[in-house]
Formats: structure tokens, sequence, C-alpha cells
């Protein structure tokens, strides 16, 4: 219940007075809809269905007063009175019914920007121990169960308000039947807690179903050629039956609850509402318009307290999605990158870096898990002087790819410093050290739009011809100007149209686009054919001097114009030199890094 406390809070944060002049609507709405019943009374002794006894009447005696108005004045003065008030109350409901859709969807919006604007600051780290599929379902699936918790907590507000108020209308005409109504809803209350207890169970199964299903199909569409290559489509239906049916189960099981829960509510109001009319009319010998008010007051109120468990027990259900909301939102605010995360609203206007010096790893440390003592990283030192281009090269696991995360600022070392023109990244010059880095992954990610907004997604002001310019240099403008749309293409999802060595290309346009101080590939040139590698190759070549690049490479015929290689083996740098000096190094790691890769080149 804390986490939807918490929730509730942060709803009254953001509402403000408008909550509480919705609640003071609901109010005189509630009082609006009591005074419509009360006229019923009088408009049923009036036109003679029954007959005004103001002494059992009780405190409603005053409507006999009606009797001295001519029966169709009366008739008149009351229908008039009852349609005002029935159009007022209903204008009024539709006025509150509105106000709380705007502050419903306002608080949406908030809750939906905020999970995701956290979740968007947190390390890189963070990404690496969660599932995609298990961050999607709770931005969409958990998210939406707790805007549907918020909706079903402000129908309760109105209808526990509604209850209040006609249980005081109800005092005021029958303290002694009121009261005991009021004894049978809180016997309700008792019985239906066992409701709410499989209702909250029920919501834990609903979402443990709904994000294995998630999470199984992201699995598999992501996978799709692994299936029809390995011939697994009847083991993933058979996977997908089990699943269905468990869901299906959980689904019947929870209607079953409503249903009993329903039948439980309509049997007792049905039982107590024939009890009362026949104690009354058997042992206190009670008139037609007395009995008739006694059944007014339970038809209004035993809907009332049915209608609150009902909104308890859906609330239950939903119980589990706040918990699971609240926990991602203290684990991305235990892993948030204070630098980028802390940005004001004029983060936009931050100025890259530039760097005239080199970028440098100091006794640099990094392990992923605390608690076991293998460390990706060792008292690391390196220097990458400015605007040349250093090579790191080494065996797999290595730690080639920590160390390019290390550099880029996705991931903080557990000692050491990392340090740009002598002055450490820390959470104050983050996003600029970010924005001027240009990065190129081995496996190239493009988003499902066309290729000029791909690039424009760098650099929303680039011109026509920087676009072209950045095509150019990444040896794509050929094949793109032959595309049925030239630039405009849509390349589908991941750029899924493209071959792979043509987005590997758009994606380096890209990221030279915006033309960063620090240029950054990751095996980049990995799925370039011969050609595209050497028109690569020659671009990089016209960039020494006026940009720092860094190649993460496995073949290491491409980094034969390094100015500086570094080799790296387990965590920390073997050793660094041009391609001359270490293929020259007889007992070098290089040398036989290249041995293996069937280079003799330079090998005595």
């Amino acid at each position: 219940m804390r986490s939807f406390a918490y929730y509730m809070k942060q709803l009254h944060h953001h509402s403000g007075m408008q909550l509480y002049v919705n609640i003071i609507g609901m109010v005189i709405n509630s009082f609006l809809e009591s005074a419509g019943l009360l006229l019923l009374v009088p408009m049923l002794g009036v036109s003679g269905i029954i007959a005004f006894d103001p002494e059992s009447l009780g405190r409603l005696g005053f409507l006999s007063e009606l009797q001295r108005f001519p029966q169709s004045t009366a008739i008149l003065l009351i229908l008039g009175v009852y349609l005002l008030v029935v159009i007022g109350q209903n204008v009024l409901y539709r006025t509150i019914s509105i106000r709380n859709m705007i502050i419903q969807q306002n608080y949406s919006r908030k809750l939906r920007y905020e999970t995701y604007r956290v979740l968007l600051g947190v390390q890189w780290t963070y990404y690496l121990s969660r599932r995609t599929s298990e961050l999607v379902h709770l931005l969409t699936t958990e998210l939406a169960r707790v805007m549907g918790g918020i909706n079903l907590f402000l129908t309760f507000i109105t209808s526990l308000l509604f209850t209040l108020i006609q249980i005081g209308v109800a005092f005021w005409i029958s303290p002694g039947m009121t009261v005991a109504i009021l004894c049978c809803g809180a016997l309700l209350a008792l019985l239906s807690q066992r409701y709410i207890r499989k209702s909250k169970a029920l919501g834990s199964r609903g979402s443990q179903l709904a994000q294995q299903y998630l999470t199984g199909i992201s699995d598999q569409l992501n996978g799709f050629k692994d299936i029809k290559s390995n011939t697994l489509e009847r083991s993933w239906l058979k996977w997908l039956q089990n699943l269905t049916y468990g869901t299906m189960q959980e689904q019947l099981e929870y209607i079953r609850l409503r249903m009993n829960s329903q039948f439980l509510y309509k049997l007792s109001s049905s039982l107590l509402i024939a009890c009362f009319i026949f104690v009354s009319y058997h042992y206190f010998h009670t008139q037609g318009q007395s009995i008739l008010i006694v059944i007014l007051l339970f038809a209004r109120l035993w809907p009332r307290f049915t209608s609150l468990q009902s909104n308890l027990e859906q609330m239950a259900t939903a119980l589990p999605a706040f918990l699971a909301l609240q926990k991602l939102n203290d684990e991305c605010m235990t892993w948030s990158e204070k630098g980028i995360l802390n940005a004001d609203d004029n983060a936009e206007a931050v100025k890259p870096l530039r760097i005239s010096e080199g970028i440098e790893c100091r006794s640099l440390s990094f392990r992923y898990h605390y608690d076991q003592p293998v460390y990706a990283l060792k008292e690391l030192n390196l220097w990458v002087p400015a605007n040349r281009m250093t090579a790191i090269v080494g065996s797999s696991g290595a730690g080639k790819s920590t160390l390019i995360d290390v550099i880029m600022g996705l991931m903080r070392g557990e000692s050491g410093e990392l340090l740009v023109d002598g002055q450490a990244i820390n959470e104050h010059n983050l996003l600029a050290y970010r924005r001027a880095i240009g990065y190129v992954a081995q496996d190239p990610f493009l988003y499902h739009a066309t290729i000029r907004e791909n690039l424009l997604m760098i650099d929303p002001d680039a011109s026509e011809d920087r676009l072209w310019e950045a095509l150019t240099f990444a040896s794509s403008d050929e094949f793109v100007r032959k595309l049925p749309q030239g630039i405009d293409t849509v390349i589908g999802e991941r750029g899924i149209r493209l071959s792979g060595g043509e987005r590997q290309r758009i994606v380096l346009a890209r990221a030279i686009i915006s033309r960063p101080s620090i240029l950054v590939l990751d095996e980049a040139t990995s799925a370039l054919d011969t050609e595209n590698e050497r028109n690569i190759q020659l671009s990089l070549e016209r960039l020494k001097g006026s940009m720092t690049v860094l190649v993460v490479a496995h073949r290491l015929s491409t980094v034969r114009n390094a100015d500086q290689i570094v080799v790296i083996q387990d965590g920390t740098v073997a050793e660094k030199g041009t391609y001359e000096e270490l293929i020259a190094n007889a007992n070098g790691v290089f040398r036989r890094l290249a041995s293996n890769q069937g280079i003799t080149e330079g090998i005595a």
C-alpha cells in the first residue's frame, strides 16, 4: 500500500486546487441527487399513490404542506423543482467528469514522462543488467495498469463522497434505519476482505504472465531468423499455448471471483431489504409511506456499499503494478547519471567539449559486479593524443569494449580517473563531453524512418549540403541516390531494407554529421566489403589533424595507418606503438595476433 499512497500523493501534488474543486463539486452533486430522490415522496403523495401522514414521515412531514395547493399546481411545482434539480445535477456531473478526465490525462502524461526521463538518465551498466522486454513491459502494460488504478481511486473517492452525503441525508430522515443499514454494510466489508486479498494475488499473477508473454514474444521476433533456420516453430507454438492457457485460467479465476462477490452483494441486498420490510410491517405496523422511505434509503445506500467494495477489489489487482513502477523508479534514481538526469531545461544549449591535448585514463579499474573479484580493467593507464587516430586491439574478452565504454563516459571506473585536457570528467561536464563524441557500433542501429530523418536526429539544423557531405564521406551517396525516394526513402525497422554494409555506412554518416571532436568506431568496418572499407580508410586519413579518432578493430590489417595502436590484454595495456614497431616485436602480443590472422607482411 505504500507504493499506492506514494502515487496518490504525487497526484495530489500535481493536481493541486483542481482536485479540491472537483471534490467540492462532488459534494454538491451528491446533495442535488439526494434532493431529487426526496422529491419523489411528495410527487407520489400529491398524485394520490400514497397518503401524507406527517407523523409517519418523520422529518419529511413538512412536505404535507403541499396538500394546501390544488393538486395540479402542486404537481407542476414539484415537477418543476425536480427538473431543475435533475438538470443542475447532470450538468454538474458532466463538468466534474470532464475535469476528472483532464486531471487523469495530465497526470498520466507527467507520470509517463517522469518514468521515461529517469530511465533515460540511468547509467549504461543498469541497462546491461535488465532485459529490454522487461523495461518495455513496465513502460506499457504496468504503467497503463497504474493509470487504471488511479482512475479507480478517483471513482472510489466519488462513490465514497456520494455515500457519505447520502448517509447523512438518510440519517436525517430515519436515524434508526440508517444505523441498521450501516451495520449491515460493516458486515459486508468484513466478509469482502478475502475477495480483496484474492484480487491482489491475482493481480500479481497477471503481471507475471503479461511480462512473460511480452518477453517471450520480443525474444522470438528478435531471433526470428534463428527460429526459421533451426525449425523451432513448433517449440515456440507450444510455449505460447501453455502461456495463453495460464493467462486464460487467471482471467477465468478473476471473473469467478468478481461474480462470486457480486452474487454475495446482490443476494445480501435482496435478503436484507426483504427482512427490513417484513419486520417493519409485521412487528412495527409501519405505514406505506414509511416503508417506501425504507426502500428508497436501502435502494440508494446499499448499491453504494457494494460499489465501494467492487472498487476496492479492482484497485487491489492494480497494487502490484504500483509496486513494480515504484521499484523501477527507485532503481533508476539509484543508478542515475547526475550529469544527465539533473540537466536543466537549457541542456540543449550545453556546448560540446573541444579537445586540444588529449584523453587520459589514469589508473582506471572497472568491474561489472562489485561482489566478484574479476576486473574487466585493472589499473589501466592510457594516453590518447588529440586529433590523432588511436586503434585499440586485442583478443576477445581482453577488455576493448569496456575500455571504449569508459572512455565514452558510459561507465565510471571503480577507481582511477578519466581526464580530458587534464580536466576530470564528472557530473558537471559529462553532458558536454558526451556531445563531443560520434559513435559507430559494430551492430548498426537505425530508426524506422527515412535516411534524412535518421541523419537529422543527431543534428536537426543540418543543411542539405551537410547531409550529402556526410553521406559522401561514408561512401553512401551513390547507393542512396539510387533508392526509390533517394534520401527520403523509409529504411524499415533497424534499417532492415538495407544491406549490412549499407546500414553501417549510414550510421557512420550520422556519427560525423555533427562534426564531433571524438569519433569512435567499434568494429565499424567489419560489415563492409574491401572497396568500401578502403574508401572509409581514406576518409579517416583525411580526418587526421582535425578529429580524435578511436578505432576498435579485430582485423589488424585495418589499423595499419593508425598513429598509435594500443594492445589490450587481461584488462590492461600490454603494449602500444605504431604498426611497424609492434609487428617487429617478435615476442609481442600484437605480432602473435597478426600471425593468427595470417598476416605475414613485416614479420621476419
